[in-house]
Protein backbone atom coordinates (compact mmCIF):
# COMPACT_ATOMS: atom_id res chain seq x y z
CA UNK A 1 0.00 0.00 0.00
CA UNK A 2 1.19 3.48 -0.86
CA UNK A 3 0.02 6.59 0.98
CA UNK A 4 0.04 10.14 -0.33
CA UNK A 5 -1.73 13.44 0.15
CA UNK A 6 -3.85 15.23 -2.43
CA UNK A 7 -4.46 18.97 -2.05
CA UNK A 8 -7.94 20.15 -2.97
CA UNK A 9 -7.72 23.05 -5.40
CA UNK A 10 -10.23 25.85 -4.86
CA UNK A 11 -10.40 29.60 -4.31
CA UNK A 12 -10.05 30.51 -0.60
CA UNK A 13 -13.61 31.84 -0.33
CA UNK A 14 -15.27 28.67 -1.66
CA UNK A 15 -16.60 26.00 0.69
CA UNK A 16 -16.31 22.28 0.10
CA UNK A 17 -17.92 19.12 1.38
CA UNK A 18 -16.15 15.80 0.88
CA UNK A 19 -17.83 12.52 1.63
CA UNK A 20 -18.31 8.88 0.73
CA UNK A 21 -21.31 7.29 -0.88
CA UNK A 22 -22.16 3.92 -2.37
CA UNK A 23 -24.22 4.20 -5.55
CA UNK A 24 -24.29 5.99 -8.92
CA UNK A 25 -27.63 7.58 -7.96
CA UNK A 26 -25.64 9.79 -5.55
CA UNK A 27 -25.06 12.46 -8.22
CA UNK A 28 -28.74 13.17 -8.83
CA UNK A 29 -29.78 12.78 -5.19
CA UNK A 30 -27.12 15.18 -3.88
CA UNK A 31 -28.06 17.66 -6.60
CA UNK A 32 -31.71 17.50 -5.49
CA UNK A 33 -30.73 17.83 -1.82
CA UNK A 34 -28.60 20.91 -2.52
CA UNK A 35 -31.17 22.81 -4.60
CA UNK A 36 -33.96 21.78 -2.20
CA UNK A 37 -32.04 23.10 0.83
CA UNK A 38 -30.97 26.43 -0.71
CA UNK A 39 -32.89 27.61 -3.80
CA UNK A 40 -30.53 29.34 -6.23
CA UNK A 41 -27.40 27.79 -4.68
CA UNK A 42 -24.23 27.84 -6.81
CA UNK A 43 -22.32 24.56 -6.65
CA UNK A 44 -20.66 21.79 -8.57
CA UNK A 45 -20.27 18.19 -7.42
CA UNK A 46 -18.39 15.19 -8.69
CA UNK A 47 -18.59 11.53 -7.71
CA UNK A 48 -15.92 8.86 -8.27
CA UNK A 49 -17.73 5.81 -9.60
CA UNK A 50 -15.84 2.72 -8.42
CA UNK A 51 -17.35 -0.05 -10.52
CA UNK A 52 -18.53 -0.51 -14.08
CA UNK A 53 -17.13 2.28 -16.26
CA UNK A 54 -15.38 3.89 -13.22
CA UNK A 55 -16.06 7.43 -14.42
CA UNK A 56 -16.22 10.77 -12.65
CA UNK A 57 -19.95 11.56 -12.62
CA UNK A 58 -20.98 15.17 -12.01
CA UNK A 59 -23.79 17.69 -11.70
CA UNK A 60 -24.26 21.24 -10.48
CA UNK A 61 -25.82 24.62 -11.01
CA UNK A 62 -22.58 26.34 -12.07
CA UNK A 63 -20.43 24.97 -14.90
CA UNK A 64 -17.15 26.38 -13.54
CA UNK A 65 -17.77 24.88 -10.09
CA UNK A 66 -18.75 21.57 -11.69
CA UNK A 67 -15.50 21.50 -13.70
CA UNK A 68 -13.48 22.35 -10.57
CA UNK A 69 -15.20 19.52 -8.66
CA UNK A 70 -14.46 17.12 -11.54
CA UNK A 71 -10.78 18.14 -11.59
CA UNK A 72 -10.45 17.57 -7.84
CA UNK A 73 -12.36 14.26 -7.92
CA UNK A 74 -10.06 13.00 -10.68
CA UNK A 75 -6.99 13.98 -8.60
CA UNK A 76 -8.40 12.22 -5.51
CA UNK A 77 -9.61 9.16 -7.42
CA UNK A 78 -10.93 7.40 -4.32
CA UNK A 79 -13.78 4.97 -4.94
CA UNK A 80 -17.27 6.22 -4.17
CA UNK A 81 -15.99 9.54 -2.83
CA UNK A 82 -17.66 12.81 -3.73
CA UNK A 83 -16.71 16.44 -3.58
CA UNK A 84 -19.04 19.43 -3.56
CA UNK A 85 -17.68 22.92 -4.19
CA UNK A 86 -19.94 25.82 -3.19
CA UNK A 87 -19.82 29.55 -3.83
CA UNK A 88 -21.66 32.24 -1.82
CA UNK A 89 -23.13 29.62 0.54
CA UNK A 90 -22.11 27.55 3.53
CA UNK A 91 -22.07 23.83 4.36
CA UNK A 92 -24.20 24.49 7.46
CA UNK A 93 -27.10 25.25 5.11
CA UNK A 94 -26.94 21.93 3.23
CA UNK A 95 -25.08 19.44 5.40
CA UNK A 96 -28.11 17.80 7.02
CA UNK A 97 -29.84 17.47 3.64
CA UNK A 98 -26.74 15.75 2.24
CA UNK A 99 -26.46 13.44 5.27
CA UNK A 100 -30.10 12.45 4.67
CA UNK A 101 -29.33 11.23 1.13
CA UNK A 102 -29.71 7.43 1.45
CA UNK A 103 -26.51 6.68 -0.49
CA UNK A 104 -24.29 8.93 1.66
CA UNK A 105 -22.20 6.83 4.05
CA UNK A 106 -20.33 9.66 5.72
CA UNK A 107 -18.80 13.11 5.52
CA UNK A 108 -15.03 13.64 5.79
CA UNK A 109 -15.12 17.44 5.99
CA UNK A 110 -17.14 20.57 5.34
CA UNK A 111 -14.95 23.67 5.27
CA UNK A 112 -13.58 26.71 3.48
CA UNK A 113 -10.08 25.94 4.83
CA UNK A 114 -7.27 24.58 2.70
CA UNK A 115 -7.72 20.79 2.63
CA UNK A 116 -5.46 17.86 1.95
CA UNK A 117 -6.77 14.31 1.77
CA UNK A 118 -4.63 11.45 3.01
CA UNK A 119 -5.03 8.75 0.37
CA UNK A 120 -4.11 5.05 0.41
CA UNK A 121 -3.59 3.27 -2.89
CA UNK A 122 -3.43 -0.46 -3.48
CA UNK A 123 -3.58 -2.63 -6.60
CA UNK A 124 -7.38 -2.44 -6.57
CA UNK A 125 -7.91 1.28 -6.03
CA UNK A 126 -7.75 4.29 -3.74
CA UNK A 127 -9.39 5.22 -0.48
CA UNK A 128 -9.49 8.29 1.75
CA UNK A 129 -7.78 7.62 5.08
CA UNK A 130 -8.38 11.05 6.53
CA UNK A 131 -8.49 14.79 6.06
CA UNK A 132 -6.12 17.62 6.96
CA UNK A 133 -8.47 20.58 7.39
CA UNK A 134 -6.78 23.94 7.85
CA UNK A 135 -4.02 24.78 10.30
CA UNK A 136 -3.15 23.43 13.73
CA UNK A 137 -4.23 25.45 16.82
CA UNK A 138 -2.00 28.34 17.89
CA UNK A 139 -3.30 28.54 21.44
CA UNK A 140 -6.40 28.53 23.64
CA UNK A 141 -9.22 31.02 23.22
CA UNK A 142 -9.13 33.90 25.74
CA UNK A 143 -11.81 36.48 26.64
CA UNK A 144 -11.01 38.57 23.54
CA UNK A 145 -11.32 35.44 21.37
CA UNK A 146 -14.67 34.56 22.93
CA UNK A 147 -15.93 38.10 22.29
CA UNK A 148 -14.71 37.98 18.67
CA UNK A 149 -16.42 34.59 18.07
CA UNK A 150 -19.75 35.71 19.54
CA UNK A 151 -19.68 39.04 17.66
CA UNK A 152 -18.80 37.29 14.40
CA UNK A 153 -21.70 34.80 14.68
CA UNK A 154 -24.12 37.66 15.29
CA UNK A 155 -22.65 39.74 12.45
CA UNK A 156 -23.24 36.96 9.92
CA UNK A 157 -26.73 36.24 11.25
CA UNK A 158 -26.28 32.84 12.91
CA UNK A 159 -27.03 34.06 16.44
CA UNK A 160 -29.21 36.82 17.86
CA UNK A 161 -28.22 39.36 20.51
Amino acid sequence: METKTVKIEKPAEYNIIIGQSHFIKTVEDIYEAMVGAVPGIKFGMAFCESSGACLIRSAGTDDDLKKLAEKNALAVGAGHSFIIIMKDSYPINVLNAIKDVPEVCGIYCATANPVELVIAETETGRGILGVIDGSKPKGIEDDAGIKWRKDFLRKIGYKIS
